[in-house]
């Protein structure tokens, strides 16, 4: 075999085996999820409820590739609702930014400096907010 064709194989090798490091952590992310839980449900579309929690944030059932800002009936701040209409689809990467400071992703994502979030709690902890990030990918379905 070419030296090439052995060395990118080893490194394609490499990376896959790197790639679990990444992935947040099912399990730490239900338990984390509890803090969310004081904002936030999770309840499917059949109105079942997979995590009772409050209502002063929206029901995350979905939220994995959802707009932002689109959950019918729920006062988004005018920020959230321009970041989804300028195309804001919840992923991991954005998702891990925003949940460290909200107002902060807001601006940085619109490019406006008056651009506020409505979201006060802060998970600063890269690692935990991946793992509720995985959490909320076990439990809902990708629109």
């Amino acid at each position: 075999m070419p030296l090439n064709l052995t060395m990118n194989i080893s490194t394609v090798a490499l990376a896959l085996i790197a790639l679990p490091a990444f992935a947040g952590d099912i399990v730490r992310g239900k338990v984390l999820f509890k803090d969310c839980r004081a904002c936030h449900s999770v309840i499917d579309e059949t109105e079942t409820v997979i995590l009772r929690g409050g209502r002063t944030g929206p029901n995350l059932y979905g939220v994995v590739g959802r707009h932002a800002g689109s959950v019918p009936n729920f006062p988004y701040s005018t920020s959230m609702v321009a970041a989804g209409r300028n195309g804001l689809r919840w992923n991991e990467e954005d998702f891990v930014v925003y949940v460290k400071d909200a107002t902060s992703f807001l601006r940085a994502y619109l490019g406006d400096d008056t651009a506020r979030g409505k979201m006060a709690y802060k998970l600063r902890d890269t690692a935990k907010a991946r793992d509720v990030w995985a959490y909320l990918e076990s439990v809902t379905n990708a629109p």
